[in-house]
């Protein structure tokens, strides 16, 4: 295999990572959330915060490696108008999901307290599970967007 076969084969596997994380946290966390049960949504975050710092985390460092060496490789310039676009959704994509990362350790911890107690999800967890929800669509969104653009490779700019 060649090296760009194998630089192309990491990069895409790191953005299905990404795609498919996000996905799945999305969906787990909101049917959670959902349910309203204190411990449910306690494990369910819990859950998710590992699988952040697994699979997201380890995804957020290898797609630049990758991507940066994939430009190398094949002559296009970072200043491409669909590469410099797809760095800004980066950029972006990161300051709405290391927040998230927080938020989510939090609202694990606000329910599992609450499942200890005894008690409904408190207001606290409600607050930031509006904020991670919110988060996630710019967050999500820009992925999704930068997918495109690596697939399309559209001519941007003049």
């Amino acid at each position: 295999m060649s090296l760009y076969l194998a630089l192309k084969f990491l990069h895409l596997l790191g953005a299905t990572i990404l795609l498919g994380t996000g996905t799945g946290i999305a969906f787990f966390m909101l049917m959670a959330h959902l349910s309203r049960d204190a411990a449910f949504v306690a494990g369910t975050a819990g859950i998710v915060v590992v699988a952040d710092a697994l699979f997201t985390a380890t995804a957020v460092v290898a797609q630049p490696v990758t991507g940066y060496l994939l430009t190398r490789e094949t002559g296009i310039g970072l200043g491409e108008g669909w590469v410099a676009l797809s760095l800004g959704l980066y950029v972006t994509a990161g300051l709405f999901w290391l927040p998230v990362v927080w938020i989510q350790a939090r609202m694990r911890d606000l329910a599992a307290a609450a499942a200890r107690a005894g008690a409904p999800l408190p207001a606290a967890y409600n607050r930031l599970f509006r904020i991670w929800f919110a988060c996630g669509i710019p967050g999500f969104g820009s992925v999704m967007a930068i997918v495109w653009l690596m697939v399309a490779k559209p001519a941007l700019g003049g």
